[in-house]
C-alpha cells in the first residue's frame, strides 16, 4: 500500500528511535526536562525568538495562541481555508470565546484590501479584531507559499493597527526549503508561530509555539489548561530535536516526487493538476461523472491511499514514508484508475 494521505503518516527512522531511546528526561511540568528544555532553546533560535514552548500537537499550539491574544467575543480574521478555520472543530468559540471571521479568496494570501474591510469600526457594540491568523504553507490551497512580500506588508499594517498576527506554520520547513530561505526572514514580524514536527520532519508527536518571553510565558498556562502538560515528554522532544537536525534539508525529496506525480497525471483527461509549490498535490475532477470520493476509493482498491478536500477535490501528499519509485507507481496506478472510470 502507498500512503499519500497525508505527512503525517510518517514514521520515525530506527536512527530517531534510537535518540528518543537515549534521551534524558525530568518533569517538564516542573519545567525539569533537559531534552525539551533543549528543544525549546533550539527553537527560539532557529526563528530568532525570545522563546518557545513543545505542545503535543498542532491544534493545541494554534488554539493556545489564539488564547493568548485575545480577549471573549473578540474575531479572529482568518482564510476561508485555513486549518484553523476547517479542522479544529472551533475550538477558538468553545475554549477562548471568540469568533472566526473567515476571508474569501483565491489568492495564496490575504489581500490587505479585505483584511481591512473585515476590521469593525470601534463601536462598543461591536466585536474588535484580535487577531489574524495566517497559515503558511497553506494546506488546503495545495501547499502554496505565502508570497513574503505580501507578508511583510501585511505585519506592517497589522502592526498599525495594533493587531497582533498568529501563523500556523505546521510546514514552514516545506516552505523555507522551497524558498531557500530562513525561517527567522519567512517569518519576520509575525508575534507567534506554531509549526509541526510530525508532519514532513517526521517525528512521532509534537509542535513548537514559538514568540516572545511574555507571550510563552503565557503560553505556558494555557497549555495546561488544555490539558497539556507533559511530565518526561523529553523522549518526544527528542524526535524533535533530531528531526531539525537530519530532516529539514530532505523536504527537497518531497518536493521533487510531488512535481513528478503533477507532471505524470497532468496529461490524463477528467481532472485538472495544480502545480504543487510544495509537498501537497491538488487534483479536481472535471469530469462530471466523477467525484472526487469515486477516485479516492478507486485509488484504494488499487492499494494507493489518497484523500479528499472537497467534493471534486482530491488531495496528495508526499513526505518521507515515501520515494521516487514509489511515486512513479503510484501515479501509474491512479492513471489506471482514471482510464478505466
Amino acid at each position: 500500500m502507498i500512503d499519500l494521505r497525508s505527512d503525517t503518516v510518517t514514521k520515525p527512522s530506527q536512527e530517531m528511535r534510537e535518540e528518543m531511546k537515549q534521551a534524558k528526561v525530568g518533569d517538564d511540568v516542573y519545567g525539569e526536562d533537559p531534552t525539551i528544555n533543549k528543544l525549546e532553546r533550539m527553537v527560539a533560535e532557529c526563528f530568532d525568538r525570545e522563546a518557545a514552548l513543545y505542545v503535543p500537537s498542532g491544534t493545541m499550539g494554534n488554539q493556545t495562541a489564539v488564547n493568548v491574544h485575545t480577549n471573549p467575543s473578540d474575531e479572529v480574521i482568518l482564510d476561508s481555508d485555513s486549518h484553523i478555520y476547517n479542522f479544529e472543530l472551533a475550538t477558538m468559540s468553545s475554549f477562548s470565546g471568540v469568533m472566526p471571521r473567515p476571508i474569501e479568496t483565491e489568492k495564496k494570501y490575504l489581500p490587505i484590501e479585505k483584511v481591512r474591510n473585515a476590521i469593525r469600526p470601534e463601536k462598543y457594540y461591536l466585536s474588535r479584531t484580535g487577531l489574524i491568523a495566517l497559515e503558511n504553507t497553506l494546506n488546503r490551497k495545495g501547499g502554496v507559499i505565502y508570497p513574503r512580500g505580501k507578508m511583510k506588508k501585511l505585519t506592517n499594517f497589522a502592526k498599525d493597527k495594533e493587531i497582533p498576527i498568529h501563523l500556523d506554520g505546521a510546514r514552514i520547513f516545506n516552505a523555507t526549503v522551497a524558498k531557500d530561505t530562513s525561517v527567522e526572514k519567512l517569518t519576520e514580524g509575525i508575534d507567534s508561530i506554531m509549526f509541526c514536527l510530525s508532519k514532513g520532519l517526521g517525528a512521532p508527536v509534537g509542535s513548537t509555539l514559538v514568540g516572545s518571553g511574555k507571550f510563552i510565558e503565557k503560553a505556558r498556562r494555557v497549555r495546561k489548561r488544555m490539558g497539556g502538560g507533559m511530565r518526561q515528554a523529553g523522549i518526544l522532544a527528542a524526535a524533535g530535536i533530531y528531526a531539525l537536525e537530519n530532516n529539514v534539508k530532505r523536504l527537497e525529496n518531497d518536493h521533487e516526487n510531488a512535481k513528478l506525480l503533477a507532471d505524470s497525471l497532468s496529461e490524463l483527461d477528467g481532472i485538472r493538476v495544480k502545480p504543487p509549490e510544495t509537498n501537497i498535490l491538488i487534483l479536481e475532477t472535471i469530469n462530471q461523472g466523477l467525484q472526487a470520493e469515486e477516485l479516492v476509493e478507486k485509488a484504494e482498491e488499487n492499494d494507493v491511499l489518497i484523500g479528499t478536500i472537497g467534493p471534486n477535490m482530491v488531495r496528495i501528499v508526499t513526505h518521507l514514508g515515501v520515494d521516487r519509485k514509489d511515486v512513479e507507481e503510484a501515479a501509474a496506478r491512479i492513471k489506471k484508475v482514471l482510464r478505466n472510470i
